[in-house]
């Protein structure tokens, strides 16, 4: 086993210069960007119009429910497209998914922006909503992989944290412009304009990020981790199937490890909102602007948690910002029911803090738990198993704990218990950042730290 793990996984020990690590870096992280735009434009038009457009005839909280269960659709969706795009990717190779990918996200979104409303053509609106939604997901499934494997199979060894998490910046980027494009929009037109036709600007809008992330990636290398694989010859012929025999315990271990990633972020781009607006009375426009100041902390802290992890291990910062998460659930709702705007900042700044922890290491923590025949596959669908444990259905299932126990506290359980999941499945899992990533194969095991 061990003469065929040196065959299958070994890969080339060079690695990019410092100026065309830049530009992997760069493309990688503005096609996130766009990507997480698109996601997250749709997280915060169902927070604040869709129960309006697409479900007008029901009541407040079942319009948002329904209109958060169509963002959610979008994380089955994207564990199906990881799992499709894993393939092609261990495949044919990192950067043809990329533009791939990034194609159909952008009609998907696009075509979001033109679809009539319930008012023009009646059930059929929100169904066609639902299956652009699920078009996003196949996209974001195979999007988010591989551009962490452009940036971590192109590392040095002891930078890899670092640029690994300069992609994760494409979430709080994106989830920024999304939110100030809605600023633009709500504070231009009317509320009547803006159900009307105003939240379809930044959707229609996207198309012009999609074609600058098009042009950036047309132009980066594929990683010199595949190019060993296919030069060797060395491809899975059915790389899901493979991933599933040698490491189905780092795919599910490693989707509960990051379930609280999804749960928390969610927790403050589309439930904290829908809270703050529809059981505190805040406005939109001021609660756009506290999602958008705790993204621009984002951009920041997440390469500086990332840097950390290169120095002190992953499991280390990752573990501490769980922690974080589940200690400040309770706080954070305190901090939003005095109803002081300085203490809706303030909560959102302590929980990106925490966040950031452990976002900034993840990837490349899943990255490395994987070999390079299957690690598109695997690095993929662990994380949209997480996004389809936390992300999806938090937005549901905390206006739906809202509704029926009408206690903030409900959430905060909610979200402490996830950080517990996530905590305990991240010490049942190997720290691999000292290791060189194109040794790593299939005998890689699942154990207690000790």
């Amino acid at each position: 086993m061990t003469a065929q793990l040196a065959t299958d996984e070994a890969v080339p020990n060079g690695r990019l210069d410092q100026s065309k690590m830049r530009k992997i870096a760069t493309a990688s992280v503005i096609g996130t960007t766009v990507e997480w735009y698109d996601l997250f434009l749709f997280g915060t038009a169902s927070a604040l119009v869709f129960n309006q457009v697409f479900f007008p005839d029901l009541p407040p909280a079942v319009g948002t429910i329904l209109s958060f269960l169509t963002f959610a659709a979008a994380y089955v969706a994207r564990t199906l497209g990881a799992i499709l795009f894993g393939h092609f990717g261990d495949r044919l190779g990192r950067k043809s998914m990329l533009l791939v990918s990034l194609l159909t996200m952008g009609a998907a979104t696009l075509a979001i922006g033109l679809v009539p409303d319930y008012n023009t053509i009646g059930l059929a609106a929100p169904f066609i909503l639902l299956t652009l939604r699920i078009i996003q997901g196949l996209a974001l499934g195979g999007e988010w992989g591989g551009a962490v494997l452009m940036t971590v199979e192109h590392a040095p060894e002891n930078k890899r944290g670092w640029y690994g998490s300069l992609v994760q910046v494409g979430v709080p980027f994106g989830t920024l412009l999304a939110n100030v494009a809605f600023l633009i929009v709500t504070a231009s037109v009317s509320q009547e304009a803006l159900i009307s036709w105003g939240w379809r600007v930044p959707f229609i809008a996207s198309i012009l990020l999609v074609a600058v992330g098009i042009y950036i990636r047309l132009n980066i290398e594929e990683t010199p981790s595949f190019q060993q694989v296919r030069e060797q010859g060395a491809k899975a012929k059915l790389p899901f199937a493979y991933l599933m025999k040698h490491y189905w315990k780092q795919v599910v271990l490693g989707g509960i490890a990051t379930l609280s990633t999804g749960s928390t972020f969610t927790l403050m781009v589309a439930s904290g909102m829908n809270y703050g607006t529809s059981e505190k009375g805040f406005s939109a426009n001021l609660m756009l602007w506290v999602v958008l100041v705790a993204c621009l902390l984002g951009l920041f802290l997440i390469p500086f948690f990332g840097k950390l992890s290169d120095k002190y291990g992953r499991k280390p910062i990752i573990a501490a910002g769980i922690a974080a998460e589940a200690l400040l659930a309770f706080p954070f709702f305190w901090l939003i029911n005095t109803g002081n705007t300085a203490a809706v900042f303030l909560a959102y700044g302590l929980m990106m803090i925490a966040f950031s922890a452990n976002y900034g290491p993840i990837a490349t923590f899943l990255a490395e738990l994987f070999g390079s025949k299957v690690r598109y596959s695997g690095l993929s669908i662990a994380y949209m198993l997480s996004g389809l444990l936390g992300s999806a259905i938090t937005p549901a299932v905390t206006v739906w704990l809202l509704d029926v126990t009408g206690q903030s506290d409900s959430i905060a359980w909610y979200i402490a218990a996830a950080a517990a999941l996530s905590f305990v499945a991240l010490f049942l899992l190997n720290d691999n950042h000292k290791r060189d990533i194109d040794r790593v194969g299939a005998t890689t095991a699942i154990s207690v730290d000790h």
